[in-house]
């Protein structure tokens, strides 16, 4: 475009003077002269005006001339307020975020991640790894356990226990559970007669010992331990099942509604959280998700596979299908980003500044000319020809005169 512009201006500076040289043969020339002297001045002066933007014509150091490198930390600070006022405010950033379907589009690529996204996913997958591997692990650790036990505590234990309990009994299906108990105490009495029996001698006094009856005594206690857990085993309707039926019923209740149990079972859910065993575990939580997590988005084609690929395939289906779910995942996304921009808009105009601030003068003028400079050499093109026309229109004026 420049050299189309230029050549233009040289091209009406060879008509001027090819006319002026012959306009005594013919009046018109006079016109042909008039248009083309007019057409190199308005070229000329829009020479001026588009050079002046970025450099000194000529290298002559004419005030107001190089107007974006000189004020280059000016245009900066300009361009990072009007992102401030008219993009980066919470809430034109929200009303626009109401005609995004961001869970629709997150269902769609879930729903099939090789549609022609692989470019896309590879990317996204390596931007990740390399932000995950780039967090400070022990500082994000301490985050995702402080994160684990808030929640924890909070968690209310006691209702959904009564009512997992109440199901179960409601159902039918705490034969099962009664049955497996029985085998653990048939097992623990196995293994810990001695203990029964021990207790049994400790606690006769001398004549028993002397005539042997704390060893009978033992054995009976023993055998009618046994036998009472045979007799639950193999009778349904034993006394003892139904009377620990009736206890599992009102224990359903008393966790749903009972105060003091419900407060034991907070104690109860609040030491197991401060235990060493539990802590240890959270820990190997933290560390199994973040290989995990590393190693899928390394490999993102191996992490679509298999029952992990075929569970996100699912969600994506259902933030397509699911009104509900698709509703509150796009509102959580426009609340997320109205918040980031609430949070950090000021970080991210400062960095728009100080970023063209650090620019030297040449690459802020070498951006700007190649984003809008084909657009400037047109406006020559159109000052050489306007100039041209307005040239005729005085030459014209002048015979009416």
């Amino acid at each position: 475009m420049k050299i189309i512009a230029t050549g233009l201006l040289v091209l009406m500076a060879v008509i001027y003077f090819t006319a002026k040289s012959y306009e005594e043969v013919h009046p018109a020339l006079g016109f042909v002269r008039a248009f083309a002297e007019a057409a190199m001045v308005g070229g000329l002066a829009d020479w001026f005006a588009v050079t002046a933007l970025f450099r000194h014509p000529m290298g002559l150091p004419i005030p107001h001339t190089a107007i974006i490198p000189r004020n280059k930390d000016r245009i900066g600070d300009t361009l990072a307020n009007f992102l401030k006022n008219n993009f980066l405010v919470s809430k034109i950033v929200a009303q626009r975020m109401h005609g995004i379907d961001m869970a629709g589009g997150v269902g769609r690529f879930l729903k099939s991640p090789s549609g022609g996204q692989g470019r896309l996913r590879m990317g996204a997958s390596r931007l990740i790894g390399d932000i995950i591997g780039s967090l400070d692990q022990d500082r994000l650790g301490s985050m995702f356990k402080g994160a684990v036990k808030t929640q924890a505590k909070e968690l209310d234990l006691a209702t959904p226990m009564g009512q997992i309990l109440e199901s179960v009994m409601a159902e039918n299906r705490h034969g099962p559970l009664i049955d497996s108990t029985i085998k653990w105490a048939y097992r623990t009495l196995d293994a810990n007669e001695y203990v029964i029996r021990a207790i049994v001698h400790d606690r006769a006094n001398t004549v028993m010992r002397w005539t042997g009856l704390d060893d009978r005594l033992a054995n009976e206690v023993v055998d009618g331990l046994y036998k009472l857990l045979a007799d639950m085993a193999s009778d349904p309707d034993h006394p003892v099942r139904a009377k620990t039926e009736e206890s599992m019923v009102q224990l359903a209740q008393e966790l749903k509604n009972d105060p003091e149990l419900r407060q034991r079972v907070n104690e109860w859910k609040l030491e197991m959280i401060e235990n060493p065993a539990i802590a240890s575990w959270i820990d190997g939580m933290w560390e199994t998700g973040r290989e995990a997590l590393l190693k899928a988005s390394r490999d993102p084609e191996a992490a679509m596979a298999g029952h992990f690929g075929d569970a996100l395939m699912q969600l994506g289906s259902s933030l397509q299908q699911d009104p509900l779910l698709n509703r509150q995942l796009n509102r959580f996304a426009r609340r997320a980003v109205a918040g980031v921009v609430a949070s950090y808009g000021d970080n991210i105009v400062k960095l728009v500044s100080e970023t063209i601030r650090g620019w030297d003068a040449q690459t802020i003028t070498d951006r700007v000319e190649n984003a809008v400079g084909r657009d400037l050499q047109y406006i020559r093109v159109n000052g050489t020809l306007v100039g041209g026309l307005v040239g005729v229109m005085l030459h014209l004026l002048g015979y009416w005169i």
